[in-house]
C-alpha cells in the first residue's frame, strides 16, 4: 500500500495549482462578463444592444487573429505558471517532522515538527471534492507555525492524517502491508470489491466525498455520540446576540422613517439584510452534519453540508474547557461548548466560529457525552453531578467554594454563581448569571496561577485568581474570591498541577513498550535530577495578598 510518511518528497495532486489559483479564475472571467454583457443579454433576453465591447471593437478592426493568438498565449503562461508550482512545491514526512518546500522565484521552506502537534485538520472545499481532493492541515503549537498541504487525494489525505498521528503518538510500528489493506477494503460493509482505477470505484468515492463528513469509516466509529438536529441548529442561530443586534436595527430604523426620516434609510439598510441572511445561511451550513466522536488518536470532530473539515485532537492537547449558556438559550436548555488549543487552524470551524468550537449547540446530556471524550476518565457519577451543579447551581451547599456576601458590593447579580472545586486533576471555575459559563482546567496543561488584590478588593478582604493557559476563547478566571480563600485556592491549584504534570503521559499516548521514555522523556515515575524541567514546575506563594 503507498504511503506518503515514508521520508521521501512527494508533490501533491495535480489539480493543486488550479484550486488555490480559483480565486484568480473568478476574477478574469468576471472581467469577460462584465466586458460582454450587453452581448449576452442580446442572446439570452433578446435585448438589443449598444455596442462599444471589446469584441465589436475587435471586428471593426480586423484583428480577430491576433486576439486568439493573444488569448492562446495568455492561456498557455497561465498553465506554464501552474505546472511550475505544481513542480515546485514538494512535501515529506518523517519520523520527526513535516516538511513543505514551495516557492518559483521566493522559495520557502516549513516544518512542523511532531511532537508539537495539536491536531490534524482535513478540510474538503466543495469544489475539490467534486474531483476528489482535500486540505490537510497540520495544526502546530506556536504562532502561524501550522503546515498545509492542499491538495491531496481524498484516499491519501485520511490515510497521511492517520500516520501522522500515529508517528507523533510514539508508535513506530510499521504501515498496513498491502495483502491486508485490500482484506481490509473487501471486508468493509456495502462496498463491493472493485479494481482501483475501476469508474464504480471512482463513482463510490465521489459519493462517499459528498454524503459523509468522514471518508473513510474504519479511522473513527461511525456513529457520532451527539446529534444536533437541524431545527436546533437554526434555532441556537435565530436566538443570538446578533439576532438581537438586526431587530434593534430594524426598530430604530422604523422609527426613524415614520419620524419624517429620509426613506434612502430603507435602501441604505438592505445591504445590511442580505448581510445578514448570508451570515444566517452560513452559520447554519456550517455546522449541518456535527459529528464528535473518539478514535485511538483522539477525538475527532467534523462538520460542514457544502465544505466539510474534520480535525482529530489528539491526547494531552486540550488546555480548557468553557461551557457557556447565552440568556436565551436558557429556555431551551441548550449549551455550547470551546476549547484552547496551543494551535490553532486556519479554517473556520462549526457555525462559522473559530476552530475551537467543539459542540455547536446541545442540551446537557450532549455535553456530558462530550466531556467524557475530551476529559478522558473523569467520567464517573459524582464528576458528572458535580459538572451538572456547575452549570446550573445558583450557589450554596453543591460542593463548590463560593464568593462570600460581601462580594455582592463588587458583583452583585453574579456572586452567588462565583465559585470554584478542584477534581479529578481538574480545575472547576464558575461563574455568571446572564451568561452561565463553566471552566474546566486539566491542572496538567496549566502554565500558570496567579491571584490579585485592588485597593477595593483588599478593603472587601476580597481578590481575584486567574489561571493562565493558551491564548483562545476560554478565560479560566474568578473575579471575586475571599482573601482567605485564594491562599487556600492558589495552594490546591499548584501542588495539584504538580502532581498530574509529573504523572501525565497523554502526549505519548501509544508507546510501543510500557515504561519506555520518548522523546527524551523520563520513565514514569523516575527521579528527575538537576533543574526542574516542564513536568516538575516550581512555584512560589505569593506574596501581598492579606486576609
Amino acid at each position: 500500500m503507498t504511503t506518503l510518511a515514508d521520508g521521501e518528497w512527494h508533490r501533491l495532486h495535480p489539480a493543486s495549482p488550479l484550486l488555490r489559483g480559483g480565486i484568480f479564475i473568478v476574477a478574469v472571467l468576471g472581467f469577460i462578463i462584465a466586458n460582454l454583457r450587453e452581448r449576452l443579454i442580446d442572446v439570452f433576453f433578446g435585448v438589443p444592444r449598444y455596442g462599444g465591447d471589446p469584441i465589436d471593437a475587435i471586428l471593426e478592426r480586423g484583428v480577430v487573429g491576433w486576439a486568439l493568438i493573444a488569448v492562446a498565449v495568455v492561456l498557455v503562461l497561465i498553465l506554464v505558471v501552474f505546472y511550475l508550482s505544481w513542480r515546485m512545491h514538494t512535501f515529506r514526512v518523517t519520523g520527526e517532522v513535516v516538511e513543505v518546500r514551495s516557492g518559483m522565484l521566493f522559495r520557502s521552506n516549513r516544518r512542523a515538527r511532531l511532537d508539537r502537534i495539536q491536531g490534524v485538520n482535513i478540510v474538503r472545499p466543495f469544489i475539490p471534492r467534486l474531483i476528489g481532493a482535500a486540505k490537510l492541515e497540520v495544526s502546530v503549537a506556536g504562532q502561524d507555525a501550522n503546515v498545509q498541504l492542499a491538495y491531496l487525494g481524498s484516499t491519501l489525505a485520511d490515510q497521511l492524517r492517520r500516520d501522522i498521528l500515529r508517528l507523533a503518538s510514539g508508535l513506530r510500528q510499521q504501515p498496513i502491508s498491502a495483502p491486508d489493506a485490500a482484506l481490509a477494503q473487501a471486508s468493509r460493509p456495502g462496498l463491493a470489491p472493485a479494481s482501483p482505477h475501476s469508474p464504480a470505484t471512482a463513482v463510490a468515492d465521489r459519493a462517499r466525498d459528498l454524503f459523509a463528513p468522514e471518508l473513510d469509516p474504519d479511522a473513527a466509529p461511525p456513529e457520532s455520540v451527539v446529534r444536533i438536529p437541524p431545527g436546533r441548529l437554526i434555532g441556537s442561530v435565530v436566538f443570538s446576540g446578533f439576532t438581537v443586534f438586526v431587530v434593534l436595527s430594524g426598530i430604530a430604523l422604523i422609527v426613524s422613517v415614520t419620524a419624517g426620516g429620509s426613506d434612502w434609510l430603507l435602501v441604505a439598510f438592505i445591504p445590511t439584510l442580505i448581510g445578514s441572511v448570508s451570515f444566517y445561511f452560513t452559520r447554519v451550513t456550517k455546522s449541518l452534519r456535527y459529528s464528535i466522536a473518539g478514535t485511538p488518536d483522539g477525538v475527532r470532530v467534523g462538520f460542514g453540508l457544502l465544505t466539510t473539515s474534520n480535525e482529530t485532537l489528539p491526547p494531552g492537547r486540550i488546555h480548557a474547557i468553557g461551557v457557556s449558556q447565552p440568556l436565551l438559550w436558557r429556555p431551551f436548555g441548550w449549551w455550547q461548548v470551546r476549547i484552547n488549543t496551543a494551535g490553532h487552524s486556519s479554517t473556520q470551524g462549526a457555525a462559522g466560529e473559530a476552530n475551537t468550537t467543539t459542540l455547536p449547540v446541545g442540551t446537557l446530556a450532549d455535553v456530558a457525552r462530550v466531556l467524557e471524550l475530551i476529559l478522558p476518565g473523569f467520567d464517573s457519577a459524582e464528576q458528572q453531578a458535580l459538572i451538572e451543579r456547575g452549570l446550573r447551581s445558583k450557589g450554596g451547599d453543591d460542593g463548590f467554594t463560593n464568593a462570600p456576601r460581601r462580594a455582592a458590593w463588587l458583583h452583585p447579580f453574579s456572586w452567588r454563581r462565583t465559585g470554584y472545586t478542584v477534581v479529578g486533576g481538574i480545575a472547576l471555575l464558575r461563574r455568571g448569571v446572564i451568561s452561565r459559563e463553566l471552566v474546566l482546567v486539566p491542572l496538567a496543561r496549566l502554565q500558570s496561577v496567579a491571584i490579585s488584590q485592588g485597593p477595593v478588593t483588599r478593603m472587601l478582604r476580597l481578590a481575584s485568581a486567574r489561571l493562565h493557559t493558551v491564548a483562545g476563547p476560554v478565560s479560566a478566571y474568578l473575579g471575586v474570591v475571599a482573601a482567605a480563600e485564594a491562599l487556600v485556592f492558589f495552594d490546591r491549584i499548584a501542588s495539584g498541577a504538580i502532581v498530574s504534570a509529573q504523572s501525565d503521559t497523554s502526549h505519548h499516548w501509544n508507546q510501543p513498550i510500557q515504561g519506555q521514555p520518548i522523546q527524551g522523556q523520563p520513565i514514569q515515575g523516575e527521579p528527575i535530577h538537576g533543574q526542574p524541567t516542564a513536568a516538575q514546575p516550581t512555584w512560589k506563594k505569593p506574596n501581598g495578598v492579606t486576609e
